[in-house]
C-alpha cells in the first residue's frame, strides 16, 4: 500500500511538473508561452532584417571612405565618419533647388489627392445615386488600365493646354481626385467612411448641420488615419516617379531622382572625373559617394514615415471597425 501511495505521489508530481513545464513554455492556451513568442520574435526578426538590410548598407556605405572601401577587413562599421562624401553628393544634386522641386511636384499633388479622393469616397459611400455602380465599374477601369496606354493622349493633351515643362500635369488631375493612383486613394476613403456610424452624421444633421459641414466638421477629424495614408502613399509614389517627370518636365525642372539618374555624369561635370584638384590629389565617384547621394534623396521619405508610422499603422484596425 505504501508503495502504491509513493507511486501514485511521483505520478502526481511529475505530471503536475510536466504541466507547469507545458505552460512555461506553451503557455496556457498554446499561443502565449516562451516557445511560441520565441518562434514569433524569431519570424518578425528575420523579416524585418530582410527589409532593413538595404536601408543598413546604404547607411554604412555611404560614411566610407575611399580607404575603407578599398580594405577588405572594414565590413559595416567604418574606421571613422567620412562626410565628405555628403557634401560631394550635396553639390551634386544641386540638393536645396532640385528638393522644392520635388516638394512642388509630389507634396502639393499629394495634397490634391488627399482632399479631392476624401470628397469622391465620402460620396461613394455615403450617398445613392442612379448610376453609381457604373461609376465604380468606370474607376475600376482606370485602374486596371496601364499607365502606358494613356501616357501619350495625357502628353498630347497636356501639350496642347501649354501645362508641359512645369508641375501642372501632376497638379491639376489631383484636384478633381486623378492622378497617380487616384482611384485606389478614392476606394481606400470609401472602405474607411463606411466604417463610420450613420449615428454621428445623424446626431449633426438633427443639430442642423448640412452635408459639407457635416463632412468637414464630423467626419474628417475622425479619418485621421486614412488621410495619413492617403497623403503618405500619394507623397511616396509621386515623388519616386521618374519616367512620367521626365516627360512632362523636360529639361526645364529637375526632381531628386531624376537627379539620381545622371548622377555621375553631374559628378565629373562639377569635379572633373579625376582631374586634379587640391594639390594635385583627384576626385573620382566611388561607391559611397554614390550611396551617401541615395541616402539624401530617401531620407525625407524616411523622415515622413517616422512621424506617420503610428497614424499607419492604426488605419488597418481603424478599417476592421464594423459601422451600424
Amino acid at each position: 500500500m505504501e508503495r502504491t501511495s509513493k507511486l501514485q505521489l511521483q505520478k502526481a508530481f511529475l505530471l503536475r511538473t510536466f504541466n507547469r513545464g507545458k505552460r512555461i513554455l506553451m503557455g496556457r492556451q498554446g499561443n502565449d508561452g516562451i516557445v511560441f513568442k520565441l518562434l514569433v520574435y524569431a519570424l518578425l526578426i528575420s523579416i524585418g532584417f530582410v527589409y532593413l538590410y538595404p536601408i543598413l548598407y546604404l547607411v554604412s556605405q555611404s560614411f566610407k571612405s575611399l580607404s575603407d572601401l578599398l580594405d577588405p577587413t572594414v565590413l559595416w562599421l567604418p574606421q571613422k565618419l567620412y562626410l565628405e562624401n555628403f557634401t560631394q553628393a550635396w553639390h551634386v544634386l544641386d540638393y536645396m533647388d532640385t528638393f522644392w522641386n520635388s516638394v512642388l511636384n509630389s507634396v502639393v499633388p499629394a495634397i490634391g489627392q488627399t482632399v479631392s479622393c476624401a470628397v469622391v469616397g465620402y460620396g461613394i459611400a455615403k450617398f445613392h445615386f442612379p448610376g453609381k455602380s457604373i461609376v465604380l465599374g468606370l474607376m475600376m477601369i482606370t485602374f486596371i488600365v496601364p499607365s502606358q496606354v494613356v501616357m501619350i493622349p495625357l502628353y498630347l493633351m497636356f501639350n496642347e493646354y501649354h501645362m508641359l515643362g512645369s508641375s501642372l500635369p501632376f497638379i491639376v488631375p489631383t484636384i478633381f481626385a486623378q492622378g497617380i493612383k487616384g482611384v485606389l486613394f478614392i476606394l481606400i476613403y470609401t472602405q474607411f467612411f463606411r466604417t463610420i456610424p450613420a449615428s454621428l452624421e445623424e446626431a449633426a444633421q438633427m443639430d442642423g448641420a448640412g452635408f459639407i459641414r457635416t463632412f468637414f466638421t464630423v467626419i474628417l477629424p475622425i479619418s485621421t488615419p486614412a488621410i495619413v495614408v492617403v497623403l503618405l502613399f500619394s507623397t511616396v509614389w509621386h515623388w519616386n516617379e521618374t519616367y512620367l517627370t521626365s516627360l512632362y518636365l523636360g529639361e526645364s525642372m529637375t526632381t531628386l531622382p531624376l537627379q539620381l539618374k545622371t548622377f555621375n555624369d553631374s559628378f565629373t561635370k562639377l569635379y572633373g572625373g579625376g582631374a586634379a584638384v587640391g594639390g594635385g590629389q583627384t576626385k573620382n565617384i566611388n561607391e559611397s559617394i554614390r550611396m551617401a547621394g541615395t541616402l539624401l534623396i530617401v531620407l525625407p521619405l524616411l523622415i515622413l514615415y517616422m512621424f506617420a508610422q503610428r497614424r499607419f499603422v492604426e488605419v488597418v484596425d481603424k478599417t476592421g471597425i464594423t459601422g451600424e
